[in-house]
């Protein structure tokens, strides 16, 4: 399916970690559907929340490497981005997250990253990882099953 049609009834969209580092690393196998994101993003068609956790996951290299201006580009894509939620975590999301962890056997982080896509009125979580189809509490868009 084209994520045009994916992304139709969709407003608001969490981004895990693989779509920002794709879009911010200009990944050739995935910059151009990640950029239908951002573009939407851009022209206020559609809004993206992220998390404390995709901040951390997309700084460990930059941090790792000592890329400064990396560490300072994906913090102000993730935090300050145009269209762009910075959702914290509280104690009913992290509740939430202990809630999914339990039911799906998701990692910690994974849950932690869906509770706040539901707790913020997601309507899609966009990733690349496969396996969080099993999560049923909102739609699941995993960048390998797209085309452009």
């Amino acid at each position: 399916m084209k994520i045009a049609e994916r992304l139709q009834t969709v407003t608001r969209v969490f981004l895990d970690t693989a779509p920002v580092i794709y879009y911010v690393e200009a990944n050739p196998q995935y910059r151009p559907i990640v950029e239908v994101i951002f573009d939407r993003l851009d022209n206020g068609a559609l809004t993206a929340v992220t998390s404390p956790v995709t901040l951390a996951e997309c700084l460990v290299f930059p941090y790792r490497l000592g890329k400064s201006e990396a560490v300072q580009g994906f913090s102000d894509l993730i935090v300050n981005g145009s269209g762009t939620e910075f959702v914290l975590i509280d104690q009913e999301t992290a509740k939430k997250a202990a809630d999914l962890r339990a039911r799906y056997n998701l990692s910690l982080t994974d849950a932690f990253q869906i509770a706040v896509a539901i707790a913020s009125g997601c309507d899609a979580f966009l990733t690349n990882d496969i396996a969080l189809k099993r999560v049923t509490e909102l739609a699941v868009i995993v960048l390998d099953e797209v085309e452009l």
